[in-house]
């Protein structure tokens, strides 16, 4: 398959204080990381990119030099996540037969990571690089009571990149348009058209961004695995 990259990039990081997208790590955009990364993978075709709309072309002017010219399109994000994939997906070019979205405030995800989630999807199957939960979980009421708690043993917490053949996303955000359906993750989109959907192990760090305190997390990991 002819991979097109989805990142997701707008949002004002209100609980991170300013726009993290662009916050500084190691010397380079946050959202740069992963960019570069599927940049450097032969089997991604292209990258689109869903920011705020006063900063696309400033995005564009970061982002150039480190997407290896893969950067098919920069286009304004919508007021949900959801929302900016569907903008997003207008402007995947049309060779591409399968696409991936991934969260640009995960800026470690591993080339290994993301090869692994690609290749467990397929047409009629969506794939989501995933970690097993290792708290125990419970389920509460309005009043913070316990309702149950849930087997761990069952339980994954679900990060991105995730993958999907180009028709199946199509479909799943579709169908979810036309039903009035928000939810948080593409997966879910895709589960509730019929579509199977599979989890991938990661096998290296892939922390998310969402506090100033992420970032001093995430630097670290990155300079001890190497980066400058």
């Amino acid at each position: 398959m002819r991979w097109c990259a989805l990142v997701t990039a707008a949002g004002r990081g209100r609980r991170f204080g300013r726009r993290k997208q662009l916050a500084e790590l190691l010397g380079r955009p946050l959202v740069a990381w992963s960019v570069a990364t599927f940049a450097s993978m032969e089997e991604v075709a292209a990258i689109v990119v869903a920011c705020e709309a006063d900063e696309r072309e400033r995005m564009a002017e970061l982002l150039s030099p480190v997407a290896a010219g893969k950067l098919a399109a920069v286009v304004p994000g919508g007021l949900t996540r959801q929302a900016s994939v569907a903008r997003g997906l207008a402007a995947v070019p049309a060779e591409c037969d399968g696409i991936f979205v991934h969260d640009g405030a995960r800026p470690l995800v591993s080339v290994a990571d993301v090869r692994a989630t690609l290749q467990a999807a397929r047409a009629g199957r969506a794939a989501v690089l995933a970690s097993p939960v290792v708290d125990t979980i419970k389920r509460v009421d309005e009043r913070g009571r316990v309702i149950e708690t849930l087997p761990r043993s069952e339980l994954w917490a679900a990060s991105t990149p995730q993958a999907f053949a180009a028709g199946d996303l199509r479909a799943a955000h579709e169908a979810a348009a036309r039903d009035g359906v928000v939810q948080t993750d593409d997966v879910a989109l895709a589960e509730r058209i019929g579509i199977e959907a599979v989890v991938v192990a990661a096998q290296s760090p892939n922390p998310k961004v969402t506090h100033p305190t992420d970032l001093d997390v995430v630097e670290r990991l990155a300079e001890s695995h190497g980066h400058r």
